[in-house]
């Protein structure tokens, strides 16, 4: 056994809408030997998990205290509401906060988009999760704002959305706990970002050593008959390429003849 202060497997946690399975392919490509451990941790206990521990990254959505966690923004998602496949919204390819305005539109308990003001008229109680608003819409009850990937996890077939243009955005972010930046961490920044396998680890690599040149003999032209030796092993490229025959007899002339004084 070697003594490593790392752990035997890496675990990565994600949130509801995010698709880790591009990342986790590269890395059982690249490590082999370490395992990818995955757990799927609700948008609001993702900064307990990272923070008490449980996991040493996750792909999280944005914001996160910048005080305890490093994160790097991956991408951005486009909000979308769902609706009844039947809604007067579905006759539009896309809509505004303003086309909500007289909708009943519900506000979950783990809403993730982080409103200032939720548009539309509120509905009498929150839903306690996500899950429980797609009900209510296919109650048509209300109308629901997530983002695109959460819409499509919670795909129904009496179900529709349609993009809301001047929404907010969600950011998701690869995370980890500042103080707990490990070589696998490093390893998994490096995949994200698209390294390549040469350096992707992202870890500090040493320079490659750089090949000697041959010293230089005080700037004395070589000798004649090395001059001509030259010449002659490479005079079938010389003449093939036309335009270069003279360069190199000239360069050989210059070797083999000094010029007289005079």
């Amino acid at each position: 056994m070697t003594d490593s202060p790392e752990p035997p497997s890496f675990r990565l946690a994600y949130v509801p809408g995010v698709t880790p399975a591009k990342w986790v392919r590269i890395w059982h490509e690249r490590l082999p030997d370490i395992p990818l451990e995955l757990l799927q941790v609700s948008a609001a206990e993702a900064s307990d998990v990272l923070r008490d521990g449980g996991a040493d990254a996750g792909l999280v959505r944005l914001p996160v205290d910048r005080t305890v966690f490093s994160a790097i923004p991956l991408y951005s998602e486009t909000s979308v509401v769902v609706v009844p496949k039947d809604h007067v919204v579905t006759a539009a390819e896309e809509v505004t906060l303003e086309d909500l305005a007289d909708e009943v539109v519900l506000h979950p308990l783990d809403d993730v988009i982080g409103w200032d003001e939720p548009p539309g008229e509120p509905a009498f109680e929150r839903p306690a999760t996500t899950a429980d608003a797609i009900e209510l819409v296919a109650a048509n009850i209300g109308v629901l704002v997530v983002p695109q990937s959460v819409a499509r996890l919670h795909h129904r077939r009496d179900l529709t959305y349609r993009p809301v243009t001047d929404a907010p955005q969600s950011d998701i972010a690869l995370s980890w706990r500042e103080d707990a930046t490990t070589d696998m961490v490093e390893d998994f920044i490096g995949i994200v970002r698209g390294r390549t396998v040469n350096s992707s680890r992202g870890r500090t690599q040493p320079e490659p050593e750089r090949k000697q040149r041959p010293e230089k003999s005080g700037g004395r032209k070589p000798a004649a008959g090395a001059g001509k030796g030259a010449a002659r092993g490479s005079s079938g490229a010389a003449k093939g390429f036309r335009g270069g025959s003279g360069n190199a007899k000239g360069a050989g002339a210059r070797r083999g003849k000094p010029k007289r004084r005079g």
